[in-house]
């Protein structure tokens, strides 16, 4: 099969279509990690030169710093960083319905708002699949109420919450259009749905608050033309066919310490949407050998591959406790295994793998 660029290769996977060959990009690979690999390297120059299918940016928020390791964002949100690159949410402006009434959303068409985005097209457009960050309906709220408080709110505030997703939703769409309009190819969204063990709302409140909004936001991606692929960590399944319905192309990561099976998925799964995942970050990425870390995406493979519709990736992030050279051996196996037609017959005699004994 004649060479694809990263662009074509991610897209004709999004579509369940084999490319040439299975498309490797990391929603994100800490600094750590990329220095040890390529010093110094920014995630777009690291994308660049590992030659990564897909380059990802987000909306262009204002942050200001507000302690030592915290700054709250354009939407209210304190934001901690800690030992990770990525901050995490600690706390937010609402916690009640008077709270919402006084609150303004930051204008997804203020000027600069997709400044990232613009640069990234310029560069990019028709040779890396260029992803958008945006959310669905549980990340907002979260991020506006916290995560504790939220939860309570399903029992106690519910109308709130409604009206927290449909800020959410609204929002979002509003920001899909301008997104759209510069020239993105994807849009992917973070709002994790469970833990390891459950989803954090019950299946029946789940269909309540939030699958109908997930379905209209998802439809609305889609109807600018944005093909979706829906992040959610944990244990799924009983929310699975929910989420499902909604409509996206693609589910990330098919978390294998909340007891997923990509092969399981892929069976049931394949003839509705790509997979993306889902080499474990916690444990293999993380503490096993190099050896290991290719059986392990070779199994990713061997279960997922056949017919097209799957990205690997680890099965979250390359977070900053992942060995660099295992990020390497995956990668590595990635591109070595993984072009069409897959063959992985008597690969453990091939002699690839002798540099990982």
């Amino acid at each position: 099969m004649k060479e694809m660029t990263s662009a074509e290769r991610v897209l004709r996977t999004l579509r369940r279509e084999e490319p040439d060959r299975v498309p490797h990009f990391e929603w994100i690979i800490d600094r750590r990690v990329r220095d040890a690999i390529c010093l110094g390297s920014t995630m777009e120059e690291f994308t660049v030169r590992m030659g990564l299918d897909a380059i990802l940016t987000a909306p262009d928020y204002r942050r200001e710093q507000v302690a030592p390791n915290r700054v709250r964002n354009e939407w209210g949100t304190i934001l901690e960083y800690s030992a990770e690159e990525y901050a995490m949410p600690v706390s937010g402006p609402i916690q009640t319905p008077a709270d919402l009434d006084r609150y303004q959303a930051p204008d997804p068409h203020a000027p600069g708002r997709f400044a990232s985005l613009e640069k990234v097209v310029s560069r990019y457009k028709g040779k890396l699949a260029i992803g958008v960050h945006l959310n669905d309906v549980l990340s907002v709220p979260r991020n506006l109420m916290g995560f504790e408080n939220l939860m309570a709110a399903f029992g106690e505030e519910p109308e709130l919450v409604r009206a927290l997703v449909e800020l959410s939703v609204t929002t979002n769409l509003e920001l899909a259009k301008e997104v759209a309009q510069r020239g993105a190819d994807f849009v992917f969204t973070g709002d994790d749905y469970a833990s390891t063990e459950r989803p954090f709302v019950s299946p029946k409140m789940f269909r309540d608050f939030l699958a109908p909004q997930l379905k209209r936001v998802v439809t609305g991606f889609k109807e600018l033309g944005l093909p979706v692929i829906k992040h959610t960590d944990g244990n799924i399944l009983p929310i699975l066919d929910q989420i499902v319905e909604a409509g996206m192309d693609a589910l990330d990561p098919i978390d294998p310490i909340a007891g997923l099976d990509i092969g399981d998925m892929k069976q049931r799964l394949g003839g509705k949407l790509a997979l993306k995942g889902n080499v474990d970050c916690a444990h293999t990425l993380t503490n096993g050998t190099e050896k290991q870390v290719v059986e392990e995406t070779i199994s990713v493979l061997r279960k997922a591959a056949a017919g097209g519709g799957l990205i690997v990736s680890s099965s979250n992030s390359i977070h900053s406790g992942v060995k660099p050279g295992n990020y390497l051996a995956m990668w590595n196996a990635i591109r070595t295994y993984g072009r069409y037609p897959i063959r992985l017959d008597g690969w453990e005699h091939s002699g690839a793998v002798a540099a990982f004994s």
